[in-house]
């Protein structure tokens, strides 16, 4: 162990001597490595990060979650937007056929939303607002943290009442100042009491995704505001969202069952292709993820030309040390100097001097993860900082490999004599 620790105190003292006393040559040397860090890990750390806050930006769309739809979410490659556009939209009686029989569903609800809705409070009015229809199941699947007030209940959902759940965009506007609770606003003509504020989430990477600009009312008072001039219900493409339980993995038994209740409720016979899209949160993440993938190739090609230069650098350093210290390896070869030992020192060196210029590059991308981009957040994840770390320990290791096995081969007369 003795031997171990002097032989990397001892090859550590002659990296440093070499960098003091060639510091501007080797500086140039390790530019190459540091570009070539900072260039993988700053691509990765945006990519990264980018991906990070999009799949942030869909915590809107629940969790362990199917959704019951028209249109799928990423279309194939035989789409045929025609065959699509015949399929019906999901109904409302869909959705209790769903909520009596589905048994492996730990939660369901029906939704709809209108945007721009134009909401008002005495002389103030907000027209920026989305007017959101919910069943009673909606807070089981969504966020709805509730900063003052409460969610609708069983009864009021079922029963269709004007109470009304706001953002908090929706409060400060028409409420300045002012308790919202037990107030009236006005959407449609309607009157709605609000009985809840939702605490305030602020914008996401995609734009606002939050609930800051809802008013959530009951899914039934919803659908008495927009009915066709015949009296009957537009379903103002109504989405039945469904979750699972957490030992069903993939939801696969979810989804196995629902399906098959949806083809028997709407008649559809075994060679007759589904007539509406179960769609998933994680197909769009997934689409996402490949996109980055791409991305993180580019990263290491822009990147492993740097590299390359400065592995080619590194090695040069090493030849011209070898060369200079030649006379230093005879002496230590005469005195018992093992090749090993004279292999590892060179070798220590390279890598040392490798290590040096990948955490110059890593010190560059953590000062770049302070700049502003608006609502996306740049952070260094520790797994970068390990691979930027791990890659120069690698091109450290290939750029000393050869010159220190040419000083560890070195006769000791011969050296002694240069």
């Amino acid at each position: 162990m003795g031997i171990i620790i002097k032989l990397i105190l001892e090859s550590f003292r002659f990296a440093w001597n070499a960098l003091r006393m060639n510091a501007f040559r080797t500086t140039l040397s390790l530019l190459g490595v540091t570009v070539g860090i900072f260039a993988i890990i700053g691509v990765f750390t945006v990519v990264d990060s980018l991906e990070k806050n999009i799949r942030d930006s869909l915590n809107f769309l629940g969790t362990g979650t199917i959704y019951v739809q028209k249109w799928p979410f990423i279309a194939g490659e035989d789409f045929n937007w025609w065959d699509y556009i015949r399929r019906p939209q999901p109904s409302y009686n869909e959705y209790k056929f769903l909520e009596k029989n589905l048994k492996s569903k730990s939660a369901i609800s029906i939704m709809s939303g209108q945007g721009n809705s134009v909401m008002k409070y005495e002389s103030n009015s907000f027209d920026e607002g989305t007017l959101m229809g919910g069943s009673y199941g909606y807070k089981d699947i969504f966020s709805v943290p509730i900063a003052s007030g409460r969610y609708f209940t069983l009864k009021e959902a079922q029963a269709g009442r004007n109470v009304a759940v706001i953002g908090a965009n929706v409060a400060e506007n028409l409420f300045a100042g002012v308790n919202p609770l037990g107030k009236s606003l006005k959407v449609k003509g309607r009157k709605f009491v609000v009985i809840g504020v939702i605490e305030k989430e602020g914008d996401s990477f995609l734009g606002n995704t939050s609930n800051d600009d809802n008013c959530l009312i009951p899914y039934d008072s919803f659908r008495k505001m927009y009915v066709t001039g015949t009296g009957r219900w537009n379903e103002k493409q109504s989405t039945i969202a469904l979750k699972g339980y957490d030992d069903d993995v993939g939801l696969v038994k979810m989804e196995y069952e629902m399906r098959g209740l949806l083809r028997s409720h709407r008649g559809l016979r075994p060679k007759d292709e589904d007539s509406f899209a179960l769609n998933r949160p994680e197909a769009i993440a997934n689409a996402i993820g490949s996109v980055f993938d791409v991305l993180s190739l580019v990263g290491w090609v822009i990147g492993g030309f740097s590299i390359l230069v400065g592995g080619f650098g590194i090695a040069n350093i090493m030849f011209v040390s070898v060369r200079e210290r030649t006379n230093i390896i005879g002496i230590q070869k005469s005195l018992g100097a093992k090749n090993y030992f004279v292999l590892f020192q060179f070798l220590f060196e390279s890598v040392f001097l490798s290590l040096l210029g990948g955490a110059t590059g890593l010190l560059l991308v953590y000062f770049l993860s302070f700049m502003s981009l608006g609502t996306m957040e740049l952070t260094m994840t520790f797994r970068n900082v390990v691979l930027g770390l791990g890659v120069s320990v690698a091109i450290g290791m290939i750029s000393g490999i050869i010159p220190a096995a040419l000083a560890a081969r070195m006769d000791p007369v011969e050296a002694i004599r240069s």
